[in-house]
């Protein structure tokens, strides 16, 4: 059976986020609603699945917003794609229960991208009371000093809150950049099938990270390429959904992967 691949665009409503392309806001500091539709609209053309949109930066080292101006960031944006893209898939990127109730009040359902590994009690209860999709992101430091180890770890005890929450649908996030060190992250990337053999479906967010630029000496602004290299390996390894900047460009890298395998299995 095909592996259903699924590439999550990557919509910021903050002023803070690392990649500026990435943020839809006027000089004022306000959305603009054009642009907004312009970007989620050439995402979508482009081989977008998913939105990804979030009005509270969650990037190491930033301090969030209070859930007030998440909301106020975040509500008129999210109704706005909503009625202008009302088949596209959404996710919000946030790991309050209070954000989840206010959305889904306001466009029914989105899938929950918590990058906190639900640090907030109400928030599986909720997304499981509710019928929504929640993705878990490892994104703590503490624990196995092997990080795939750490990873698996929480994934398992994971597993245990969600079938307690009632939870049904997660995917799995091994939260790159989160909690890790530079050779960490990279182990981790090596590593990625060991999380794919658990059945889930495996998130990778690498694109225009500190893994990448770091170790290159660059910018995020320069590393499109060394990202979709990244992409490609990720694929090569059971990644199932790419979260990106650059939908184009991924889209790219999946058509080749997949010319890639096809071509194998015909070879045999």
């Amino acid at each position: 059976m095909e592996r259903k691949i699924d590439i999550m665009g990557i919509v910021n409503l903050t002023p803070d986020s690392f990649f500026p392309a990435s943020r839809s806001l006027s000089p004022s500091g306000e959305t603009d609603s054009r642009a907004l539709l312009e970007k989620v609209g050439k995402m979508i053309e482009d081989g977008a699945g998913i939105i990804d949109v979030g009005a509270c930066s969650t990037r190491p080292g930033s301090v969030p917003v209070g859930e007030e101006e998440e909301w106020n960031r975040l509500s008129s944006p999210l109704k706005l794609i909503r009625s202008s893209f009302p088949d596209i898939s959404l996710s919000i990127d946030t790991f309050r229960s209070g954000i989840v109730a206010k959305a889904f009040d306001a466009i029914g359902p989105f899938i929950v991208n918590d990058v906190s590994g639900a640090s907030d009690p109400s928030i599986l209860p909720l997304a499981a009371g509710l019928g929504l999709p929640y993705i878990a992101t490892h994104s703590s430091p503490e624990g196995d000093e092997d990080v795939t180890r750490r990873v698996l770890g929480f994934f398992r005890d994971f597993a245990l809150r969600a079938e307690e929450a009632g939870l049904q649908e997660w995917i799995a996030d091994p939260g790159f950049g989160f909690g890790k060190t530079l050779e960490e992250n990279w182990k981790l990337m090596r590593d990625l099938p060991a999380l794919a053999a658990t059945g889930r479906r495996i998130l990778v967010g690498v694109s225009r990270k500190s893994m990448i630029y770091k170790l290159l000496n660059l910018t995020p602004e320069e590393v499109l390429a060394p990202t979709q290299a990244l992409h490609l390996a990720a694929l090569e390894r059971g990644a199932s959904i790419l979260r990106v900047h650059d939908t184009a460009e991924a889209a790219g890298t999946v058509k080749l992967w997949r010319q890639l395998i096809s071509s194998q299995t015909q070879g045999n």
